[in-house]
């Protein structure tokens, strides 16, 4: 299936899913100190919602997890405020020109960043509606690390600055977090993209319609340059939800 856009050819029958999927076990990535998600049948009395036990016609499946710490998933800057924004409310377009960038951390100290020098020499010119991310080294590992407690690599503050001054309403990166694991709740570079001065009293020119999908994964067979990206969601009240950015490439 073909559509154009802006008299670029696009084919819809060749879509780059970058999302990670939910389960149950231990190929789910994991984060913030969380158990493993649980996907498990309802049990009322005797009967069990699995069909394969004899005792249901349907699947009939509970599901705990947390948006932030089993997977892909994109927030607003309900995620950092005292007062509720969903990302429900906040998101409400959902296909945008994308730059996928590949980016080496660089050591800094103990740590591992991504700075605004790398951010500006891969962007080049451009200025697109969402930037992509993949960190290097970028084995399918990634899919089904353990983050906590490992001081993952984190984008810098003047780095998310550039982002936002660029135009750029959303960022995707394949790490738990943009900022640094441990930082004693500074969230400086959500705070720098969101233009969030005040968590306590949002100020008026802060992007609420700017999102941040984090966790994502990106094969090695996708190559970096520009795409169009469909940033789909379930549609929960909530800071964040389970998100699946799919990719198609520009013809």
């Amino acid at each position: 299936m073909l559509a154009k856009i802006n008299n670029i050819e696009i084919d819809l029958s060749k879509p780059l899913d970058i999302s990670i999927p939910l389960t149950n076990n231990e190929q789910n990535p994991i984060a913030w100190y969380q158990n493993a998600p649980e996907i498990e049948p309802v049990k009322m009395g005797d009967w069990i919602g699995k069909v394969s036990e004899g005792k249901s016609s349907t699947n009939f499946n509970n599901i705990f997890f947390n948006p932030h710490a089993h997977g892909t998933h994109t927030e607003c800057l309900g995620h950092i405020t005292r007062d509720f924004y969903s990302i429900n409310q906040c998101l409400k377009q959902f296909f945008f020109t994308a730059e996928l960038i590949s980016v080496e951390p660089k050591a800094v100290g103990e740590d591992l960043v991504i700075t605004k020098e790398q951010i500006e020499s891969a962007l080049r010119d451009n200025s697109p509606g969402a930037i992509i991310i993949r960190t290097l080294p970028n084995p399918k590992s990634k899919k089904h690390l353990n983050y906590s407690n490992t001081n993952p690599p984190y984008l810098e503050e003047a780095a998310a600055i550039f982002i936002r001054e660029k135009g750029i309403q959303h960022l995707l990166i394949d790490l738990p977090s943009v900022d640094k694991e441990h930082d004693e709740g500074k969230l400086l570079a959500h705070k720098a993209f969101w233009n969030l001065k005040d968590v306590n009293q949002v100020n008026e020119d802060a992007r609420f319609n700017c999102t941040i999908t984090e966790m994502i994964y990106v094969n090695e067979e996708i190559q970096d340059g520009s795409y169009l990206l469909n940033l789909q969601f379930a549609s929960f009240e909530n800071d964040a939800s389970p998100s699946k950015p799919v990719l198609y490439s520009l013809e």
